[in-house]
């Protein structure tokens, strides 16, 4: 039985960073072997959880056994019909770091980063945390489709007799808002642009056609695994999305969807939040990061 990355569903957690990296030119396999033996702390109090992904191409290249069939990189932006642009921002690899308290996290990301910089720069940094329990900036709860932890690796993880199994495809976009436009509207008026009640999130039954629950609407594309989380300062802040899948199209369907190109409306939710960036990793299983890992260190 294959092993996923731990920290995947690692819920709970108070303190994130997200780094995406870039490999020195030439050094794209090595820096796949360099990140996938970083030694992963142990969960326990004040630990911290590592999730390791790459540029799907990049994991290809060095371990064409083990990636998933047709998955791509996001390496062109996304034009919606009226010219709203998703920005591809496509990386080489990513580390995610969560853990019970930001110190920690910051430490090992810091020897993370110096234990990697003969082989790639860091090119987007970002450290999030959860707001008000579950829910995101706007003021809404986030992730109530989500599939529960049980359900979850059903959706998440690609079946282990695959290549690529027990691994999971990764979206990654940072998203800033338009807070002063958000909060100028009602609460019926975002509950309209949303597609759900603020109070305690259930879905309206005459929500508009342009609503973000319509538009990403996983009965239609399939269900997602979200851990999204808050970034930024008070006056400059959004959401991280990170989205976890089996199969990529579920997400390219829905990104499609958001900038009005599946044949209906753009979602409204993108007049008061825009992409900054936008990219996809593969996450391998924890089993196809220890073929990186010296006999040595495999035996402890």
């Amino acid at each position: 039985m294959r092993t996923p990355q731990g920290g995947i569903f690692a819920l709970g957690t108070a303190s994130h960073a997200y780094l995406e990296f870039d490999a020195v030119p030439g050094q794209g396999t090595d820096l796949v072997q360099a990140i996938a033996a970083l030694r992963e702390p142990r969960t326990t109090m004040g630990g911290v959880n590592l999730v390791v992904g790459f540029r799907p191409r990049l994991w290809a290249e060095a371990v064409p056994e083990d990636a998933p069939a047709d998955v791509n990189d996001f390496d062109r932006e996304l034009v919606g019909t009226d010219g709203f642009v998703m920005p591809a921002t496509q990386h080489d690899a990513v580390l995610w770091l969560s853990g019970s308290a930001y110190d920690v996290v910051f430490e090992v990301a810091r020897n993370a980063i110096a234990e990697l910089s003969a082989l790639a720069t860091v090119s987007e940094e970002t450290s999030s945390w959860p707001y008000m329990h579950d829910r995101d900036l706007t003021g809404f709860i986030d992730g109530s489709e989500n599939p529960s932890l049980i359900d979850a690796p059903e959706f998440a993880l690609i079946p282990e007799n695959e290549p690529g199994g027990a691994g999971t495809i990764l979206l990654l976009q940072k998203w800033e808002h338009d807070a002063t436009m958000w909060e100028s509207l009602s609460v019926a008026e975002q509950e309209q642009v949303i597609g759900r009640l603020k109070s305690d999130s259930t879905e309206l039954e005459n929500k508009p056609d342009d609503s973000h629950v319509a538009r990403t609407d996983q009965d239609r594309f399939g269900k997602i695994f979200r851990r999204n989380m808050p970034y930024g300062t008070v006056t400059y802040h959004g959401t991280m999305f990170v989205g976890f899948s089996a199969d990529q199209r579920r997400l390219s369907a829905m990104l499609e969807s958001m900038v009005g190109l599946a044949g209906g409306p753009r979602d409204a939710l993108t007049l008061y939040t825009r992409p900054l960036t936008g990219a996809y990793y593969f996450v391998p299983a924890s089993d196809s990061l220890r073929r990186f890992i010296p006999d040595e260190d495999s035996a402890e």
